[in-house]
């Protein structure tokens, strides 16, 4: 299991990832054409206002883009107790055909043997906590939790979007090229993508590869802690597949770019890096970039604008600069970018200081 690898020496706090954003410019909807996203290419000096369907021209002959192709579950449960207080659970993940881990919202914390009711009245499905893993209770349900799932469950759309999933997001709020289930947020920057702009990449002589990393609904906590250092990530699942780990070492020895797509495919590469070259293989990973890190496989980032105070731009400031970020995010809050989710893109050259 990857670790925290996070570097406290340059002493940041919380408040150096804070910034003001207008709420107009946080996207409620997608775009009707996935391509038509702006793109905003931050160079080491200068920023480029470009669309996202001119990505293939800024893509080299060779160079290997990893996607990740993980697949949203409807993972948003609506429940009520016995007595009829209302609950919310937000599945993190399967632990078997009738077992769960999930976040709980109620008007009190369910304690062990406490069911919750889910479904219709006509066809309830009972869950029963059995106990609790840190911010998760494990559930033990009355009949199989996918299937309960695709039935009852609901698209698990950001707590900043603020309307109710509808037939939009179940296509939308999921990449064209999604197919392992066990994601409860999406990988946002994949959400660009078409078949035919994938069809130009690989035209162009780019590699495009898969990788797996379940996004977890830690994804959607905040960093509590003023000290960095103190802040503990949630486990994502994790898999690398020989054929990507082949593709990605083979670029890196003949000095080929590697661009990850997403920082969820970012972290899944440099958990599974070891001494330099990618280990294929599945795993768990913890991994906390902030500024101080090392990378050791990814040269460029296409990554959509993230919250104030997240892990995410943390992990950007680590990937392309402190400096170059916060810069980055004025423009693009003056040139009113459309920010998170179904927001605009960014792709960022990896900081060489």
């Amino acid at each position: 299991m990857a670790g925290q690898a996070v570097d406290d020496s340059a002493g940041l706090t919380l408040a150096d990832f804070d910034f003001d954003l207008p709420a107009e410019l946080v996207a409620q909807h997608p775009l009707p054409d996935r391509a038509a996203s702006r793109l905003l290419h931050v160079q080491p000096q200068a920023l480029a206002d470009l669309r996202f369907a001119d990505l293939p021209r800024l893509v080299a002959p060779g160079e290997v883009l990893v996607f990740n192709d993980t697949r949203v579950i409807k993972a948003r449960l609506y429940g009520r107790k016995p007595s009829g207080g209302r609950v919310e659970a937000l599945v993190e993940r399967l632990l078997g055909e009738r077992r769960a881990l999930a976040m709980l919202r109620a008007s009190h914390s369910p304690k062990a043997g406490a069911q919750v009711l889910f479904g219709t009245d006509a066809e309830p499905v009972t869950a029963t906590v059995i106990g609790r893993r840190d911010d998760f209770f494990e559930l033990d349900f009355s009949a199989d939790v996918a299937a309960t799932l695709d039935r009852f469950g609901h698209v698990p759309l950001p707590p900043y979007i603020a309307h109710g999933d509808d037939a939009e997001d179940a296509a939308r709020y999921q990449t064209v090229y999604a197919r392992r289930s066990g994601a409860v947020a999406a990988p946002t920057a994949g959400l660009h993508f078409t078949a035919d702009l994938m069809a130009a990449l690989r035209s162009g002589g780019a590699h495009c590869v898969f990788v797996t990393l379940h996004v977890g609904a830690g994804t959607f906590q905040p960093v509590r802690t003023e000290r960095l250092a103190e802040h503990r990530m949630h486990a994502e699942r994790f898999e690398i597949s020989p054929a990507a780990a082949e593709a990605v070492n083979a670029a890196r020895a003949a000095g080929r770019p590697v661009t990850a797509v997403g920082t969820t495919s970012l972290r899944a590469l440099e958990s599974a890096a070891r001494d330099g070259a990618i280990t294929a293989g599945s795993g768990e990973t913890r991994l906390f970039i902030t500024p101080g890190y090392e990378f050791r496989v990814v040269d460029r980032l296409l990554t959509n604008f993230h919250l104030p105070k997240s892990t995410l731009l943390m992990l950007v400031s680590a990937f392309a600069g402190l400096d170059r970020i916060r810069r980055a995010y004025a423009h693009a809050i003056a040139q009113r970018y459309r920010f998170f989710s179904y927001g605009d893109a960014m792709l960022l050259e990896r900081s060489r200081t």
